[in-house]
């Protein structure tokens, strides 16, 4: 059962006592970008999509695709890797080879492609399965945006790939 905008911001909250949670805000703030309670937000949303960052807004989590806390974990940790990018990296949005690289690094780092989210997923690989599950979840990503029109996604992100991948800051190892 999905949860209602109020009960996903609830959990959202609760998000905020997860051990990468703490961590990526913690860095975050280190960094000079430090990001209140009021940066996460529940939201219903059109699309088919677990959450978003929207540069100069915050965070947005998908109320009407959340079922359970480890989901809505997920998605703050995910796009908390994007806030840390954008905020140390400096992203240009309009760059499809930026896009590309942030997404690579919020899918290796976030524990998005970690073997049991690929087995409820139905991708049933034991071995490879992370950076398959990487590429596959870029490319679903960065498509959505204009700059990574046709074959511009998959050429951006195999470009930046080695780089992107290996990049594990905030971390000093991939989690």
């Amino acid at each position: 059962m999905v949860k209602t905008k109020e009960e996903c911001q609830a959990m959202i909250h609760k998000s905020f006592q997860h051990p990468t949670v703490r961590f990526l805000r913690e860095r975050l703030d280190k960094a000079g970008c430090a990001v209140g309670a009021k940066f996460f937000k529940a939201v219903t949303c059109n699309q088919k999509r677990a959450g978003y960052y929207e540069r100069g807004v915050g965070v947005k989590v998908c109320s009407n695709y959340m079922r359970f806390q480890d989901e809505v974990n997920q998605v703050v940790i995910h796009e908390l890797i994007h806030v840390f990018d954008h905020c140390v990296a400096m992203l240009d949005w309009s760059d499809c080879a930026h896009i590309a690289c942030t997404e690579i690094r919020a899918n290796h780092l976030s524990g998005d492609c970690h073997y049991m989210r690929e087995l409820l997923r139905g991708f049933m690989k034991l071995q490879g399965h992370e950076p398959e599950c990487v590429r596959r979840r870029v490319l679903q990503s960065i498509s959505r945006h204009r700059s990574c029109v046709g074959h511009a996604a998959k050429d951006s992100m195999e470009a930046v790939w080695d780089i992107c991948y290996n990049d594990t800051k905030p971390f000093d190892t991939a989690p």
